[in-house]
């Protein structure tokens, strides 16, 4: 493998171009030469598509669409490495993008060199394996016949995988992080989708039953997702 890495392809997608600019300027010192920029998802796909990038820093915030769509569409028709770049720092956000199969997390703000020397780890693992070898750690929690990997986001019943949204998922890692607590609507509503509690009482209400649904051996007779009449739920974890 050459010192350098101008071989490789870099695609940035990012709204903000203050940010974009220092990545490229230290992204250029530390050895790329080919990078793209995409101010929105739109633009970022279409670049994907026409420029067949070998890695891509991904923003959640774009102002067009999120960048876990811009990721699903990515990975429709390619495996290429997906670094998140996100001024969420939530716990929950994190592991989403995780579950959905990020190669990486980074928080802002952050250091351009730390960017730019998590790329090229990530680019070495390929070059010298041809295969993504990152180990990422295997921390699991079991409740009943249901384990959850908080690093990956994925969710076994049984042994069976179960398919989660990424709301389902996020609300899921919510209660999961307030084991034994009673958790108010108005606390899910503004944890999990971020918004002030008018009117989404019975899409929360929605979302827990699905959860139930998905989960709980007896739905009807939930024994973790449990209701408290008059103040919301609990995520019952008795130790498991």
């Amino acid at each position: 493998m050459s010192n350098t890495f101008d071989k490789y392809k870099v695609l940035i997608i990012d709204d903000e171009q203050d940010i974009t600019e220092i990545l490229e300027t230290v992204l250029e010192r530390e050895g790329f030469k080919n990078i793209s920029v995409a101010s929105c998802g739109t633009e970022g796909i279409r670049m994907f598509s026409s420029g067949n990038p070998d890695i891509v820093l991904l923003d959640i915030m774009l102002p067009d669409m999120t960048g876990y769509e811009v990721f699903n569409h990515i990975r429709k028709t390619s495996q290429v490495p997906i670094l998140f770049i996100s001024a969420k720092s939530e716990e929950v956000d994190r592991l989403l993008g995780f579950a959905l199969g990020a190669d990486d997390y980074i928080t802002k703000p952050f250091s351009a060199k730390e960017v730019a020397f998590r790329l090229k780890v990530r680019l070495k693992a390929i070059d010298s394996t041809g295969v993504n070898n990152q180990i990422k750690s295997k921390r699991v929690i079991t409740i009943g016949n249901v384990s959850i990997n908080e690093e990956t986001g994925e969710v076994t019943k049984g042994g069976e995988i179960v398919e989660l949204t990424a709301k389902e998922l996020k609300l899921l890692m919510y209660f999961i992080n307030n084991p034994n607590r009673i958790i108010s609507k108005e606390m899910i509503c503004n944890e999990v989708w971020g918004e002030d509690f008018f009117g989404y009482d019975n899409t929360i209400t929605v979302h827990v039953r699905k959860l139930r649904m998905k989960l709980e051996d007896n739905p009807s007779k939930p024994k973790y997702i449990t209701t408290v009449i008059g103040l919301g739920y609990k995520f019952v974890m008795k130790g498991e």
